[in-house]
């Protein structure tokens, strides 16, 4: 499977992985965390940006789709993307509370790279994604500032290609299935028409019942402290990354499978989840100051996109299990004792 990338468990692997196994492996795409930690264990929260491409994301625009499984989240930016099908800035990852936060941490970064932006053009279409990491968590204590974002996306800047998964940034205060759950990463390389492509996805996650966690078909949650129920609530993020030339309608598409990979995991999206999914292609620019009225790109045709699909819901599924595999024992607000999948896999028997 590649986790760790020595881990046992026998998920299913259809296509190539990338050299890194993570969403970086697609070019440009880089990666940044800040993790915030208290020694008396009631702040475990942080941050995780996304930086798109190499380039300057207002001024070149990727093709972007969202899909929205179950909307019960407080995402920015995705209107203006589903409208307009670019994304123009980083995304950044956090805390539910810490959202007003990081967008105008995000709108600053924007600014100091674009001084036009709402001088001699529009403003700029910042994205901030969230899951609700209370139960760890201190979160009313909003312990998240602007500076902490901006050191996450200049850590993103420095990024060499590789970062680390788990309990991390973002994913710091984070739980799945009733284990300390996290940030997660898979990539995956497929072949259109001759040509070799890649796939990357990075999640965040925070869903799930004790009982429900599927690991390559093997229900492992019903032998993982079986007796402690919840409700399905809490949020997932997942990010998809492609070098595929794909537009904004395909890339929703793509977006929309991902609620296969969360099922995959024994995910049934309950009432207080906010489970979404965020697809850019890195494949064709689209500039924000064009100099002709008309712009030609190469897009994929549908009747080719199947193998995507396919290879981006296996993508994710293994990025869902990665972040629990790597997520560490963690001792949170209230007392809270997060155990880790590490120490159960001895029950695994895949």
């Amino acid at each position: 499977m590649g986790l760790e990338k020595d881990c046992k468990l026998n998920l299913h692997s259809k296509f190539e992985k990338g050299p890194r196994n993570l969403i970086t492996d697609v070019a440009g795409v880089k990666v940044g965390h800040v993790t915030l930690q208290s020694e008396d264990h009631n702040v475990n929260t942080g941050v995780t940006a996304i930086l798109p491409h190499s380039g300057n994301c207002f001024r070149e625009k990727l093709f972007a789709g969202a899909a929205i499984i179950n909307g019960f989240g407080k995402t920015t930016g995705l209107v203006q993307m589903d409208e307009l099908g670019t994304l123009e800035s980083p995304i950044v990852m956090t805390n539910t509370l810490s959202v007003g936060t990081a967008l105008t941490a995000s709108v600053k970064y924007m600014l100091a790279q674009n001084p036009e932006i709402g001088v001699q053009t529009g403003t700029v279409n910042c994205v901030v994604t969230e899951c609700n990491d209370g139960e760890i968590n201190d979160i009313r204590g909003l312990h998240v500032t602007e500076g902490h974002v901006l050191q996450a996306l200049k850590n993103a800047e420095n990024c060499d290609g590789t970062f680390e998964e788990g309990a991390v940034g973002s994913g710091t205060g984070m739980e799945m299935m009733g284990l300390k759950g996290g940030i997660g990463s898979a990539s995956r390389v497929l072949t259109i028409g001759g040509r070799k492509f890649t796939i990357g996805a990075l999640v965040m996650t925070n869903y799930g019942t004790d009982d429900n966690l599927v690991i390559g078909g093997d229900f492992i949650g019903r032998r993982i402290d079986a007796e402690r129920k919840k409700e399905d609530k809490g949020s997932c993020i997942m990010i998809i990354a492609t070098d595929i030339p794909l537009r904004d309608r395909q890339l929703r598409r793509v977006a929309s499978r991902t609620a296969h990979a969360l099922a995959r995991t024994g995910s049934y999206s309950g009432n207080g989840s906010g489970d979404l999914a965020i697809a850019f292609s890195t494949a064709n620019k689209v500039e924000h100051f064009n100099e002709t009225p008309f712009k030609s790109y190469e897009f994929l045709y549908d009747d080719n996109i199947s193998s995507t699909f396919e290879a981006a819901v296996e993508c994710v599924e293994e990025a869902l299990i990665s972040s629990i595999y790597h997520a560490k024992h963690t001792l949170g607000v209230r007392g809270r004792d997060e155990k880790c999948l590490q120490e159960f896999l001895h029950l695994y028997e895949g």
